[in-house]
Order: structure tokens, then C-alpha cells, then sequence
């Protein structure tokens, strides 16, 4: 006959595998275990406390994911993984911080925990909030934009870099209303602003193409080619094609990366002011 606390023990097994290892004390408690029973399966060295509430089973070395999630459980319903500690969840940033960033909405939430810092936001909502890999985290959007203020410009650079390698659409939660379909390609429109050049139109169709600048009465395109999409040798020939009509049709095609955009700005902003001016 199956005894009550190995069926606890087996569903919180089951728990445990889904959330990165770890569960909280109320899992346990509807699992059917008792603070009691709690206290001695961690006096046993079968639960190991990570944080108030929050334990880990069966051993207390946790991944990077299972420190997130137990800082989620230990934060409350609404906690997410947020700043830094969501980029390294979404692989924008590296682990590197013995401490798990989460953001609660509203200005209030749990205490203080070791090995937390805890966000409080007025806008953080639901729309702004995913899962990867079963961890509450804020959307690659919403973790690009905490981070404008904490890193500095250049690791933000690299960061909406390999956002943009990951095809991560990262404009969403700075209302941007330019038309834009990434950050790459917002980074143009705003060197086109900052250098005075006259600005183009976004994302206009052309043929069967969408293209992603146009100076019309210059008959100029500009596509801005974030890696991700045009790597490869399949996309180096459908690239190639599509500019091979576009000049059919009387337009210049110029593409340009994200370096040359992001980090070579000056040289790119004058070889645009030739062609726009000759």
C-alpha cells in the first residue's frame, strides 16, 4: 500500500522537474505534505531552503534557470525575471551576477530576499510579460528598454545586436510610431535625424517587395540586413535576386549591417549624403 507521504513526495518530484528543481512552500503543502513533514524532509537533506518559501529538491545546486525560479516563487504571483537576469534568459547577456533581477507591478510586493533585487513598475503589465522555458520574464521588448538604463551604450549596443540576431522585435515597449520594424531599423531612421539627411520612407512596396527605405526621387533603397535574416547561402541568393529586379526597375539598392549603421555612423551617414546629392 502506497503511504500518503510517497505520494506527496513523488507530485512534488513532478513539480520540481517542471520548475527548474525547485517548488515553494504552498506546492508543498497542497502536494499534501505538512510544515511539519517540510521540516523534516529538510532537516534530511531532501529539501534544501533557497529562499523564505522556496526550496530546492533533492540537492541545492541549482542552473541559472532554477536561481530565476526560485527568486519568481519567492516574489510573489505577479513576479517576473526582469533587467539583466531576463537578457540572460532570452541569451542577450550573460549570466554574470550572483544576483536575480525581478520586477513586480504596482509599487508595492514582498520584502526584501537575498540575492534579489526587486523592480517595482507602474507600467509593467500582462501584455509585457512572457514565459521561457516556464519562467515568468518580461518580454525581449520590455527587457531591451529596462536596460537602456542600467547598461552602458555600448553593451546596450550589443545587446539589441544579438536581439537582432535573434529576430527579437525589441521596439514594442518604447512606442515608437516611425514605422519601423526593428531596431535596427529605427537605429537608421534616428542617424538619418541625427546627420540632417533628408528622410526616406519606411518599409514602402515596390514590385513584390517590401523594401525597407526609399529616397523615391532618387530612385535609392536602403535595406538595413540584421544577420539572422540574411545569412545563409539561400538568403545571399533570394538578397541578390531581389536587388537585381529592384535595379531592373530603375532604383540603386544599398544595404547596410548593423555595424555600419550602430558603430560606423559618420562614414555611413557622408556615403549617403553622396548619393543623395549627386
Amino acid at each position: 500500500m502506497q503511504h500518503q507521504g510517497d505520494t506527496a513526495d513523488a507530485v512534488v518530484a513532478g513539480i520540481a522537474a517542471r520548475q527548474h528543481g525547485v517548488v515553494s512552500l504552498r506546492q508543498l503543502l497542497a502536494a499534501g505534505m505538512t510544515k511539519s513533514g517540510v521540516a523534516r524532509r529538510a532537516k534530511a537533506g531532501r529539501l534544501h531552503r533557497i529562499h523564505r518559501g522556496v526550496y530546492a529538491v533533492g540537492h541545492p545546486r541549482l542552473s541559472y534557470a532554477g536561481r530565476c525560479m526560485a527568486a519568481v516563487l519567492a516574489c510573489g504571483k505577479r513576479a517576473v525575471v526582469s533587467h539583466r537576469s531576463a537578457a540572460a534568459l532570452w541569451n542577450l547577456l550573460q549570466p554574470e551576477s550572483a544576483t536575480i533581477e525581478i520586477s513586480v507591478p504596482g509599487t508595492g510586493g514582498k520584502g526584501k530576499h537575498a540575492g534579489i533585487k526587486i523592480h517595482r513598475s507602474r507600467t509593467l503589465t500582462d501584455a509585457l510579460v512572457t514565459r521561457r522555458n516556464g519562467i515568468p520574464v518580461t518580454r525581449p521588448a520590455r527587457t531591451v528598454s529596462d536596460l537602456r538604463r542600467v547598461l552602458s551604450a555600448a553593451d546596450l549596443r550589443r545587446t539589441i545586436r544579438q536581439a537582432d540576431v535573434f529576430g527579437f522585435r525589441i521596439d514594442e515597449s518604447d512606442g515608437q510610431s516611425d514605422g519601423t520594424r526593428s531596431e535596427l531599423e529605427h537605429l537608421f531612421l534616428r542617424l538619418c535625424r541625427r546627420h540632417g539627411l533628408v528622410m526616406p520612407e519606411v518599409n514602402v512596396q515596390i514590385d513584390s517587395f517590401l523594401v525597407d527605405f526609399l529616397w523615391n526621387e532618387r530612385r535609392l533603397i536602403v535595406e538595413t540586413d540584421g544577420y539572422r535574416f540574411h545569412s545563409g547561402r539561400e538568403a545571399f541568393e533570394d538578397d541578390r535576386e531581389r536587388d537585381l529586379r529592384l535595379k531592373s526597375l530603375g532604383y540603386e539598392v544599398v544595404r547596410l549591417t548593423y555595424r555600419q549603421v550602430a558603430s560606423e555612423s559618420d562614414q555611413t551617414a557622408e556615403m549617403l549624403r553622396r548619393l543623395l546629392t549627386r
